[in-house]
Formats: structure tokens, sequence, C-alpha cells
């Protein structure tokens, strides 16, 4: 049973401000499309992120490296269409903002434009602060996201816990800061140590959402169809499955099969 607040009839980045301010926590969930959209948003999440995951878990690529600004903003535009009270943030993909700023921001403008949606959220700390104050200087709300950074996995080589060390640590910390000084409404904190987001969201006057990261951020978030069991591959060990709809979906469709071959299907109710 749903406990979200039903007099939240809009959630913005100032209602996302004020969960933390008064400690309930705040619930996110990715989407990609209308029909998804329209059932997390019904649910009462408050944070729908359509995440560049959409790379992976609905066209079949490895990385979320080879998704284009194009399929982010068709994305968007189905989940806005679908939703009536979440924040909608929107990732902006590979190659839109890393290194030219000018470029981040006509991105982040197209996303904002096209889709309508609320915000953006970006990938990494002090190497993209020109981009993130460029497109903050606009007026667009920025998401910063630290940790495991799946854009750069090349770079990792592993998609394994981030900020172990003390010094990966400290530079997580330093730019977490950085990102709220220069106006960042929240951060995504990506498999670290759970002491370590601690240390983070209780620093921070903005909220944290973390994935991976424990316990003590100040939200969560999962990839909507981990959650739901439609995808079955994928099984970290922070990852909660409230669902086996790969399951119950292939037996559904091999039922239908049968009545078909059967000639069950359709019977004479279901003819004109």
């Amino acid at each position: 049973m749903s406990v979200h607040n039903p007099d939240i009839k809009r959630v913005t980045t100032h209602t996302i401000q004020e969960l933390k301010n008064k400690g309930e926590k705040i619930s996110a969930l990715t989407a990609y499309d209308y029909s998804m959209a329209k059932a997390v948003d019904a649910a009462g999440v408050e944070l729908i992120l359509v995440g560049d995951s959409a790379s992976n878990v609905m066209a079949g690529h490895e990385t979320t490296l080879p998704i284009t600004l194009d399929q982010m903003i068709y994305h968007a535009c189905s989940v806005v269409r679908g939703v009536k009270r979440a924040l909608v943030v929107v990732d902006l993909p590979f190659g839109s903002y890393q290194g030219n700023s000018t470029e981040a921001l006509r991105s982040a403008i197209r996303i904002m434009k096209e889709s309508g949606a609320h915000a953006v959220k970006m990938e990494g700390g002090l190497e993209i602060k020109e981009s993130i104050v460029r497109i903050l200087s606009a007026g667009v709300p920025v998401m910063g996201h630290l940790g495991l950074t799946p854009q750069s996995i090349y770079k990792f080589g592993t998609y394994a816990v981030r900020a172990k060390e003390e010094a990966e640590a400290q530079k997580l910390i330093d730019d977490a800061h950085m990102l709220e000084d220069i106006g960042c409404f929240g951060l995504v904190l990506e498999k670290i140590p759970a002491a370590l987001t601690k240390t983070v969201s209780e620093s921070l006057t903005i909220p944290t959402i973390g994935i991976g990261a424990g316990p003590d951020a100040d939200g969560q978030i999962l990839v909507v169809h981990d959650l739901l069991g439609i995808t079955n591959e994928f099984k970290p060990r922070f990852l909660r499955r409230y669902a086996d709809l790969h399951k119950i979906m292939t037996e559904a469709i091999a039922h239908y099969v049968d009545d078909v071959k059967t000639n069950d299907f359709p019977n004479e109710k279901e003819a004109y």
C-alpha cells in the first residue's frame, strides 16, 4: 500500500527539498514510455528519471553510451505525457555535455523545450562544472550524479563499488559540495559504501538519491524493469525485486500461443 502524500498535487524541485527538510524519504524510479510512466506516477513515486539506462533495458545495448539525444527526447516526451504528479528528470546522454558547455546548454534546452520535462541529470563532478553552471544559468534545474557513473564505464573498466579508497571518497565529498554550491537541486549517489553515503547526505542541504548506496541517502531509485522483474539477468546485491513479471508475461504469452494453435482463440464470444 502506497504511503505517499495525496496532498502533493505536483512534485517540484522545491517539494523534493521540503521532503529532505522534513526527514521524509524520497521515492524515485525510472520510466521510458507512456504506459509505464502512468503506472509509476499513479503509485505515488515522487521523482521519475528518464534514464539513459533505456539504452540497456529498452534497446538491448551493453552500456548506456550508444543512446542519442534524439532518442532520450523521444523517451522523455512519452513519459511526460503519462505523468500528472511526479517530477520528471531526464538524463543528458553521453557526448551531449562533456567538454563543451555550449553544446551542453543546447542539449539541455532541447530536452526541456521538446519534451516538457522538469530537469536534467548529469554524471560527474569538477570536470563538468562549466557545463552545469552554463545550464543552471539558463534556468534549467540540474541533478548531479556521483560514484559509479555508467557513462564512464570504459574509464573505470568495471561496475564495482566506487570510492572505497580514501582519495576517491574525498574527491566524491568535494564534488558533492561543489555541486550543491553551484546550484544543483539534488544528487544521485550510485554504488558507493553506505558509510560514505551517510557522510555526504548529512553534510549536504540538498537531497541525495541512492542506488546501491545504502539506507542513509535521502531517497532511493531503481530501474523499474529490474524492480518488476521484467529483466531477470541483472542481479546486483542492492536490487530488490518486487515482482517476477518476466515469468508472468512469458507464461501468459505461451498460453496465448497455445490457444491460437488449438483454435481456442478467438472463440464465438470474441468474434463479430
